[in-house]
């Protein structure tokens, strides 16, 4: 009985390590719930604006340059690099199949570079977008 109770002890805690993936399409549907408390006129995500996004650059209010692309590379299906020379593993998930599948690591990683990028927050909206365009990368 005791060796049962351990196997389906075992069984459960192997089961648990996956249980916070999500597929990337479930984290976008989150977002689209976000924006559309956000404005209620919002449709649906843009590939084109999400790659708008990732490219365009900005100055920052110390005069340097920022852009999702500056660290993450021009094509998402590369690996990037931080200011501190840490290698980024690639943005895209038809090549790296880890990426956007936990939802609060994105939600982390959104807060903290949107303000790098962006210096505020980013919109669900431009959340979405910005997803949306990942997974149109094959």
């Amino acid at each position: 009985m005791n060796k049962m109770i351990n196997s389906l002890a075992l069984i459960l805690l192997l089961a648990g390590t996956n249980a916070y993936a999500a597929a990337p399409i479930e984290v976008l549907n989150d977002y689209a719930a976000t924006a559309r408390k956000e404005n209620s006129a919002f449709k649906e995500f843009s590939a084109q604006r999400g790659e708008a996004l990732y490219h365009a650059e900005r100055i920052h209010s110390k005069g340097t340059k920022a852009s999702c692309s500056g660290c993450h590379t021009g094509n998402p299906k590369n690996p990037g690099q931080t200011r501190a020379h840490k290698q980024i593993e690639p943005m895209a998930p038809s090549t790296n199949p880890q990426r956007l599948t936990d939802p609060a690591k994105v939600e982390k990683w959104f807060s903290r570079n949107c303000q790098d990028v962006l210096e505020r927050t980013c919109t669900a909206q431009e959340k979405g977008d910005f997803i949306a365009y990942l997974l149109s990368i094959k």
